[in-house]
């Protein structure tokens, strides 16, 4: 007899915690596009490209327009959530999957469009700006934008039915329109019922998501501890991107030279907002220095006869977290087999958000705090040479503490497993 459960054995929140993973997977393919959004926008700056640096004007706009379109908060963003989302969520997901959320996301954001929010009687709107023909005036429009939250609620409802209808036959004289066509069809009557809605009931939502973000803003330097160590946190279960996609894509905003308004802690900073990176700076010295110190540490604890074999594993760890920001496979390392490592892995967090917030620190990424951001970024960032003395002294803490914790408490780590399970894993990688 099967000992395994069937599905309706399974626990509802079991159920629930897998589909929240599924879904923080899904948010890691829009975010991956980052650094090219990143990479394209730094170059189009005018101290690299444009007046004041190189002074290849034209070249600089290309860059920055290129990168604009990918960073716009209320267009380009949101859309690259929604294919992604729509794709990560969806089982066997292909091409008309991804064509069903940009149908749904072009008539969801053409719908808010129509109804700008701050025009004043007498006054059309036309094309971004609201026109007031009798007096001659024009001003920028303002519209209900729920964001790369916008974007996940497309992505979702083209997944879900992307999945309920793709295989669907209808009558035969409609027979053109059958499966996969038919989806982006439905997607458009469902992004119009869900832009309605939203006109309705994003601005409560909205002003309290901001208003939650905004007192987490207020809080100075304890608002970025408590954001780290949530944003660690939540890593366990990979629920951390929901926690990120506000802060870091929705909360707050910066108007740029051009009168373009960008949202969020990542694309105010890439935008030259002076006071952004509250959410983002803290990371660098973790990432940078903190963590692979942290792979060294667990290199040195293990057993003599394996430390050669986990030496060179966490050396290559160690550079991935460096160098990308990709922190993932030192984490995973020992997260499970070892929690209390973890735990203070995401106390520490905390602790360098604050402090690096408190001494005046602003700097930001476009895909994660390893050195290729940071030394892309350097000029848009605000004392970026600080966080090398920093991510010193935490790197130091991290190995010295991690050292001491795995010897003092016999801890489990890579290079510690018993002889027995140690045998059976070189098996399994044998076969």
């Amino acid at each position: 007899m099967s000992t395994n459960p069937s599905a309706a054995q399974v626990p509802w929140y079991q159920g629930l915690v897998g589909g929240l993973q599924k879904m923080g997977r899904s948010l890691q393919l829009p975010i991956a596009v980052l650094p090219a959004a990143g990479i394209l926008n730094r170059l189009g700056q005018d101290d690299v490209f444009g007046p004041t640096g190189l002074g290849w004007n034209n070249v600089a706009k290309v860059f920055a327009g290129a990168g604009g379109a990918l960073l716009d908060s209320s267009l380009g963003m949101p859309l690259l959530f929604a294919v992604g989302v729509a794709i990560g969520m969806a089982k066997k997901a292909d091409g008309s999957t991804a064509l069903a959320a940009v149908t749904g996301f072009l008539v969801y954001y053409a719908i808010l469009q129509k109804f700008p929010t701050d025009c004043a009687d007498g006054a059309v709107i036309a094309g971004n700006q609201c026109v007031d023909y009798a007096a001659k005036t024009a001003s920028a429009a303002g519209f209900q934008n729920p964001g790369v939250f916008g974007g996940i609620i497309i992505g979702l409802l083209s997944a879900f039915f992307w999945q309920r209808y793709h295989r669907v036959k209808l009558v035969d004289w409609l027979g053109f329109f059958n499966g996969r066509r038919l989806v982006p069809i439905i997607m458009a009557g469902i992004a119009l019922c869900f832009a309605v809605i939203c006109l309705w009931v994003w601005p409560p939502v909205g002003d309290a998501l901001t208003s939650f973000a905004q007192w987490m803003s207020d809080l100075d330097w304890v608002g970025s501890g408590i954001f780290g160590v949530a944003n660690r946190a939540l890593l366990v279960i990979g629920m951390h991107q929901f926690l990120n996609t506000f802060m870091w894509f929705q909360f707050g905003d910066f108007t740029k030279p051009d009168g373009t308004v960008v949202h969020g802690d990542i694309t105010r900073f890439l935008a030259g907002d002076p006071t952004a990176g509250q959410f983002t700076s803290g990371f660098f010295p973790i990432m940078m220095f903190a963590l692979p110190a942290a792979a060294m540490a667990i290199a040195h604890c293990a057993k003599p006869h394996r430390r050669k074999e986990i030496t060179g594993m966490m050396i290559s760890v160690a550079l991935t977290s460096f160098v990308t920001g990709v922190t993932e496979p030192i984490e995973y390392s020992f997260l499970y087999i070892a929690p209390l490592l973890f735990a203070i892995h995401a106390v520490l967090t905390g602790v360098s958000m604050a402090v690096t917030w408190a001494l005046g620190v602003h700097d930001g990424f476009s895909f994660s705090a390893g050195l290729i951001d940071y030394v892309i970024n350097w000029s848009l960032a605000t004392k970026p040479w600080m966080i090398i003395p920093i991510g010193l002294v935490f790197a130091a803490v991290y190995y010295a503490l991690f050292r001491f914790v795995i010897t003092k408490f016999n801890l489990k780590t890579p290079g510690r497993e018993d002889d027995e399970v140690a045998e059976q894993m070189e098996r399994d990688n044998v076969k």
